[in-house]
């Protein structure tokens, strides 16, 4: 019997990035999504509310892959008080074709943060104008921070604010990614002006109570709304939905009981049987994406199985690649 490949944290920031090459990973899985043979069942989620916590176990078999991945990936919000990171978590890769177990991917959430970004990029890619030069960014924790890099990688960013509620928060991550993209980034108290004069909004907060208003949003803006993942949570306010020229969901069956879809139907002003085309669609050129430079965009990013298969099996083989990782056999 074969052994399993044990990766830790170090390993995979070893040999996977925020690069172009993440994003590539990242954007085949959805298109692998819109061809229909994707096997992914819904996410099981369970929340811990005395310690402030959820977990998330979520898995895709993608056609065309060796393998698949199930991913356990927890957040629990108040770690940060006790010196812990909010999230962390695993990958366990297996055959596609004997279900064996291939690898064990220690990533303490790494592989989850590149993919959650990465698939920010997807979607603005897809739905941003492409002359967007300015970006505010809603929070001020790690994703805030992969959010902009990967916006910055397929958009001609220049300018950037950041708005948190805890605004000493906002300016450590501004004065960061100010040095790190040699861009400026500004944290801002003003949220409703910080969002109607960006090109791009992305919200990357566990808010429960909507933070981005409709009356806010002007012609020509794209919103990725990814903070939403849980049956509580929302970020935008439910007209922001109708404002839109264009809502775009990663997986509407996901984004109806826990995105920004959620809010929207319950709020009335969207029909809950009414379909939309999904992320994988416009990627995959099924579905139209922007039209036109003065439309509301909106992407819905709930996160999907599909993305933490790609990912994992992108990792494991650039690990293989580089003769990396502890072989482990029974």
């Amino acid at each position: 019997m074969p052994g399993i490949k044990i990766l830790s944290e170090t390993d995979l920031r070893g040999v996977v990035k925020l690069d172009l090459d993440a994003i590539a990973c990242v954007e085949q899985g959805f298109v692998a999504l819109a061809e229909g043979k994707v096997v992914m069942p819904p996410i099981l989620s369970m929340a811990i509310k005395e310690h402030n916590g959820e977990v998330d176990v979520k898995t895709a078999y993608v056609p065309g892959l060796d393998a698949f991945a199930i991913k356990m990936s927890p957040g629990f919000f108040d770690n940060p008080k006790i010196g812990l990171p909010t999230t962390s978590g695993l990958m366990i890769l297996l055959s596609a074709t004997t279900g064996q177990v291939e690898a064990l991917l220690l990533d303490n959430g790494y592989l989850t943060d590149v993919r959650t970004a990465a698939a920010g990029a997807v979607a603005a890619r897809a739905l941003a104008r492409e002359d967007a030069s300015s970006a505010c960014i809603v929070g001020s924790g790690m994703q805030t921070r992969l959010q902009l890099k990967a916006l910055c990688l397929v958009r001609p960013i220049t300018s950037a604010v950041i708005w948190a509620r805890d605004a000493a928060k906002a300016e450590a991550a501004a004065k960061e990614l100010s040095a790190d993209l040699g861009i400026s980034v500004k944290a801002s108290v003003d949220l409703a002006g910080s969002v109607s004069g960006a090109d791009v909004i992305v919200t990357t907060t566990p808010a429960s109570n909507p933070l981005i208003r409709a009356e806010w949003l002007r012609p020509g803006q794209h919103v990725t709304a990814m903070g939403s993942d849980q049956h509580h949570k929302g970020e935008l306010e439910p007209a922001c939905l109708t404002r839109a020229d264009l809502y775009v969901p990663d997986r509407q069956s996901q984004t109806a009981i826990m995105g920004e879809l959620r809010g929207a139907i319950a709020a009335g002003l969207v029909p809950s049987d009414r379909t939309f085309a999904e992320l994988g669609d416009i990627v995959a050129g099924k579905a139209p994406g922007r039209t036109a430079p003065d439309q509301i965009t909106i992407a819905d990013l709930t996160g999907t199985g599909v993305q933490d298969t790609a990912i994992a099996t992108f990792a494991r083989n650039r690990a293989n690649a580089a003769g990396i990782g502890t072989n482990f056999t029974s």
